[in-house]
């Protein structure tokens, strides 16, 4: 699933291409929402709130969307052909550009004085302008029981991190990703590092925590199962890990133990 980084960077697209920007063709490919016409309406901004997509309309409309696994948009100028394909859910055009959304995992079509019904939920948004790092440790240490490596994934917590990033901070700061959220020592600086590494990566195509952007060395733990770890030699380990939704996790179970 795309993490927030790459969210944040698909929406400053959608913005640069649509804000400001009359719409001369909107194209809901869902059911519930096939007869929704937005042509003639302006669009005012896009903008990421973790991994949601909202794209503000005037007269008070949002387009709430969600990458989920295989979303994802593409903006192409409006004169170029896109060839048919049962692959897109939505088409946002304007006399410059035409935005193109795949495979999009959730299409809605809300008023905007209703976002917090789909976004309200969320903890602080490592990449948004309400960040708040101690807000997004209280909520982790809400919960002391829970293994830290669920925790972070939790969407309520704090919004955007995935499985790389999980992966990546908890190598960083030495921590298993199955240890109890109360026994971890310096919470702060693990909701800090995550910031940072986030932020370093979103205006990037691809994610990089070690500071190598050759293919094969992005990344310390994530994706490498088997493989030496690069401090201490050991073979990383991976393992399925969550309650409802197993993702698999990576570590290294010398460096985090």
């Amino acid at each position: 699933m795309p993490e927030g980084d790459t969210v944040w960077l698909t929406a400053r697209r959608l913005h640069q291409a649509l804000a400001g920007r009359v719409l001369t063709r909107s194209d809901v490919r869902v059911p519930r929402y096939a007869t929704t016409d937005l042509t003639g309406r302006a669009v005012t901004e896009a903008i990421a709130r973790g991994k949601h997509l909202l794209i503000r309309v005037d007269r008070g409309i949002t387009v709430h969307t969600h990458l989920r696994m295989d979303g994802s948009w593409r903006v192409r100028p409006a004169g170029d052909r896109v060839a048919a394909s049962h692959r897109i859910r939505l088409v946002l055009a304007n006399d410059t550009w035409q935005a193109v959304g795949y495979q999009l995992g959730i299409v809605e079509i809300l008023p905007t004085a209703r976002e917090a019904s789909v976004v309200g939920h969320l903890g602080p948004d490592l990449l948004g302008p309400d960040w708040d790092p101690a807000e997004a440790a209280r909520r982790l240490l809400a919960a002391p029981a829970r293994p830290v490596g669920e925790a972070l994934l939790d969407q309520r917590n704090l919004a955007g991190i995935g499985n790389l990033y999980k992966a990546e901070v908890l190598f960083l700061r030495g921590v298993d990703p199955w240890r109890p959220v109360g026994d971890v020592s310096g919470i702060d600086a693990l909701v800090s590092t995550a910031q940072r590494l986030m932020d370093a990566n979103k205006e990037r195509l691809s994610q990089v925590t070690t500071g190598v952007a050759r293919p094969g060395g992005q990344t310390w733990v994530y994706g490498r199962a088997g493989r030496p770890c690069r401090r201490c030699g050991t073979p990383v380990r991976a393992a399925d890990q969550g309650e409802t939704a197993e993702r698999v996790t990576f570590w290294c179970p010398h460096c985090q133990s």
